[in-house]
């Protein structure tokens, strides 16, 4: 086996959990299995992990990142306010279409860790994690095109990760992708109307 850096060999096993969580369940899901689907041995796994919290918590942080990296590369300044942020829901959205099982992996990583004595702030950190990724966006086009909010960012990234995370699980259930395009007009016209009028205007 090639000898890899600790913080690679993490990685390649975060990924090898992903793909095997999303296809066999996250209860069904063995240290052994994400192993083999890592093609390491046993004790590789053991060297990097020392709990399944601690996959865990990398698995959520992982996922994570994956949409994150697409908007961030998205959201580059376009003809006005309102097509940045669009192209950065159109970026999140084309994401969940191309990998619906790592979404839905998110809500079954939820409701297990709030199932799991000891495993509860692992739903919280998920969480969390949504409001600090969606805080960062917002910072992001803000710094580029220069405006003020009526509401604090906090407060909207809250909102952008409910409002996400529910029409995320929406789509997965009904499979109606027009539906859930003419919600992310509608709440990128809401976000965009959050600007103050002559910060707009610039």
């Amino acid at each position: 086996m090639p000898r890899m850096p600790a913080a690679e060999r993490r990685r390649q096993l975060t990924e090898a959990a992903i793909r095997a969580m999303a296809r066999d369940g996250v209860p069904r899901t063995t240290t052994r299995s994400i192993a083999a689907e890592a093609g390491v041995s046993l004790s590789v796994f053991h060297y990097c992990f020392d709990s399944k919290q601690a996959l865990l918590e990398a698995v959520i942080e992982t996922i994570t990142e994956h949409y994150l990296r697409v908007v961030k590369e998205a959201i580059l300044p376009r003809t006005s306010l309102r097509e940045t942020v669009r192209a950065g829901f159109q970026a999140y959205w084309d994401h969940v279409r191309a990998h619906p099982a790592e979404h839905m992996l998110t809500y079954e990583l939820t409701q297990y860790a709030l199932r799991q004595p000891g495993f509860e702030h692992l739903a919280r950190r998920q969480h969390e994690l949504y409001c600090a990724t969606y805080a960062e966006l917002v910072e992001q086009v803000r710094g580029e095109a220069d405006f003020e909010l009526s509401v604090p960012v906090p407060v909207l990234a809250r909102y952008l990760a409910a409002m996400t995370d529910g029409l995320t699980l929406n789509f997965l259930v009904l499979g109606d992708d027009s539906a859930a395009k003419e919600i992310l007009d509608m709440v990128t016209d809401h976000v965009a109307g959050l600007v103050h009028a002559g910060a707009a205007d610039a």
